[in-house]
């Protein structure tokens, strides 16, 4: 009898342990992926990755704050050094990760919901448009979300680019769509523990000129200008300092149905974003995947303080004030 019970528990051990790694296993393989298709969530500390491992999408909290956001960051950083690019409820946050969801509903939103399976954030697409009976959410190593017809990859119903938080990434676009008379803003962050929408916003004048403008607090008097674009020159006429520049390629378009500004790197190694910083400034940061390839012409060391190594890819990263509202002040 004994030895029939040993043979029981240690077969019911083996079905417990299998169930525990098969489950494990799961967990895993969901948070590897770099998509999610129609009724399918992310909790608790799940996650998408991009496909090359650039990126990483889930809920993160903030600096000291106690709540949860989801958001898009860096991969390749450790915990410490962790860059937020993007953040879907920035205005509405929540209490725990372990009750709440980001889901792709089955009418084609992409929704945050809270304990209560309340919305507190959504794409806000129209049921009936696109045909929205197939679709997926995937994060692409460019650091942008795309939520797409899961029958036809090129048709991209909305993507992150198109609302950034308060960072530009290279090949997203800040523009003013002229069917709507909408602008696309960069707001800053309300505090270093807050992604809610700040005091300053960055956008590309409404009224014909090739120009940026930072707001504060919404009014309508410029806070500071970034000058017309000089297409011959490729610079903003107030920030002669792209002059020097060797790392970004900018280019200005303006068609009848938009104008905007896009830009992207010379070299694929260089990580690069523009921040609209608490303080009001532009913020530019660029670093290199590879510092000793050879790869990264310019990138000297030049202070302890400018320069900083971060952990896990070693990523030589300087940074910079590009654009400084206190430099260039409109009157």
């Amino acid at each position: 009898m004994d030895h029939v019970r040993r043979n029981s528990c240690f077969s019911l051990l083996n079905v417990l342990f299998f169930i525990f790694i098969f489950s494990y296993k799961i967990t895993h393989l969901v948070i590897a992926a770099d998509s999610i298709s129609s009724g399918q969530s992310l909790i608790g500390n799940q996650t998408l990755v991009s496909k090359d491992g650039n990126f990483e999408l889930g809920f993160f909290t903030p600096g000291n704050s106690l709540n949860y956001y989801i958001g898009i960051w860096y991969k390749k950083v450790s915990i410490q050094d962790k860059t937020y690019v993007w953040v879907a409820n920035r205005d509405t946050p929540l209490k725990d990760s372990s009750s709440s969801a980001l889901k792709l509903l089955e009418d084609g939103n992409l929704v945050v919901l809270d304990k209560a399976k309340t919305q507190v954030w959504s794409t806000d697409l129209s049921s009936n448009s696109k045909g929205l009976t197939s679709t997926q959410v995937v994060l692409g190593d460019d650091g942008n979300l795309v939520l797409r017809n899961g029958l036809n990859e090129s048709d991209v119903i909305w993507q992150s680019f198109d609302h950034p938080a308060d960072t530009w990434l290279p090949g997203g676009k800040l523009s003013f769509d002229k069917k709507t008379n909408k602008s696309q803003l960069l707001t800053s962050w309300r505090n270093s523990d807050d992604p809610a929408n700040g005091i300053f916003s960055l956008s590309i004048d409404q009224d014909g000129t090739s120009q940026y403008y930072i707001r504060r607090n919404g009014t309508l008097k410029p806070y500071w200008s970034s000058g017309v674009w000089d297409e011959k020159a490729r610079i903003f006429s107030l920030v002669p300092e792209m002059r020097l520049n060797y790392i970004y390629n900018f280019s200005y378009v303006d068609n009848k149905d938009e104008k905007y500004f896009i830009y992207n790197v010379y070299n694929k190694s260089i990580v690069s974003r523009f921040v609209m910083a608490l303080s009001g400034q532009v913020m530019q940061f660029h670093g290199c995947r590879k510092p000793n390839s050879g790869m990264c012409f310019g990138f000297n060391r030049r202070s302890n303080v400018k320069w900083k190594l971060t952990v896990g890819l070693s990523v030589a990263a300087l940074r910079m004030i590009c654009l400084s509202a206190n430099a260039y002040q409109v009157s």
